[in-house]
């Protein structure tokens, strides 16, 4: 897959495909842990019909009803699929809890082999064909959507596991404990694998709240910003960043003496444009502004704010 689009279809095609056959292995086998993984998929078929609408809103330039573009709609995306796996993990969790205390529940475990055999394999070939089309494309959706492929392996291949041990113990007589297999299942999955779609919400969350993106991305920026005005006698440099989806917005605030040549428009658009050309060499896409004054105040934290009373 060599675009974003095609990419996306393909995920939200397979997770169709999964979860109709999870809902259908449900019904024949009974297993509780087979509808887990249905309704995971199903909810990412939904959310992934929205996921390929923002991936395109996310390539158009800003207009007058959203002045800042359409990238903060990838990180309200990802918060929607992390809280709602967050969601349906934890009712399968108080369900599998109260199956547990009442006796567990019986299983047809010949179907949910069959079930969870196609499943790691379907799912682990989605996951493969996400990460090759990392090569071509770089989303934020993408990323998200091979690491909830990966999981959903994970998952697949541990109810596979699990599967095949309850067809060992029916072989060996061991009948007092198949009942709770299922629901011991259910419970080891979700509690192994709760940190993904929490650590996907509070991460789409930091984005929604401009906080600014961690040091591996804020440093290799600072720098360039600090290469691009090396030759310059700079009073202060002030660098601020937040990365909603997959856009990086830095805007700098470059403090000049007051009597420096370069404080000239033409000047200052050549910064700006060394400036952004360093910056790109780090990141892309990028939105940078640069603001050049001779007064700290509109530099400083809360600038703007702190306006003097005549």
């Amino acid at each position: 897959m060599k675009t974003e689009s095609n990419t996306l279809a393909f995920s939200a095609f397979m997770a169709l495909l999964i979860g109709s056959a999870g809902i259908a292995g449900t019904l024949l086998s009974n297993s509780q842990a087979i509808l887990l993984d249905g309704l995971f998929n199903l909810i990412y078929f939904s959310v992934a019909l929205v996921t390929i609408k923002v991936s395109k809103l996310a390539n158009l330039p800003d207009s007058d009803a959203y002045p800042f573009g359409y990238s903060y709609f990838e990180s309200l995306v990802n918060l929607c699929k992390g809280l709602l796996i967050l969601g349906v993990s934890i009712f399968a969790l108080v369900d599998a809890v109260a199956a547990l205390l009442t006796g567990g529940r019986a299983i047809s475990p010949g179907v949910a082999v069959v079930y969870a055999l196609f499943a790691t394999t379907a799912c682990s070939l989605t996951a493969w064909v996400m990460h090759r089309s990392q090569r071509h494309v770089r989303s934020p959706l993408v990323s998200a959507d091979k690491l909830n492929w990966i999981v959903n392996s994970i998952i697949s291949a541990a109810v596979l596991a699990a599967f095949c041990l309850v067809m060992l113990f029916e072989r060996i007589g061991w009948q007092v404990i198949l009942p709770y297999v299922d629901s011991v299942l259910v419970i080891a999955v979700v509690v192994l694998c709760l940190g993904v779609p929490v650590r996907m919400a509070s991460q789409a969350l930091r984005e929604l709240l401009n906080k600014a993106p961690e040091e591996a991305i804020a440093v290799p920026i600072r720098q360039a910003v600090a290469r691009a005005l090396a030759d310059i006698d700079t009073h202060e440099v002030r660098v601020r960043m937040v990365r909603p989806g997959r856009l990086l917005y830095v805007i700098v605030h470059v403090v000049l003496s007051k009597d420096l040549s370069e404080a000239s428009l033409a000047n200052q658009d050549r910064l700006r444009q060394r400036i952004d050309e360093e910056v790109r060499r780090e990141h892309s896409p990028v939105v940078c502004d640069v603001v050049f004054t001779a007064d700290t105040r509109w530099a400083a934290p809360s600038c703007g704010l702190l306006v003097k009373k005549a």
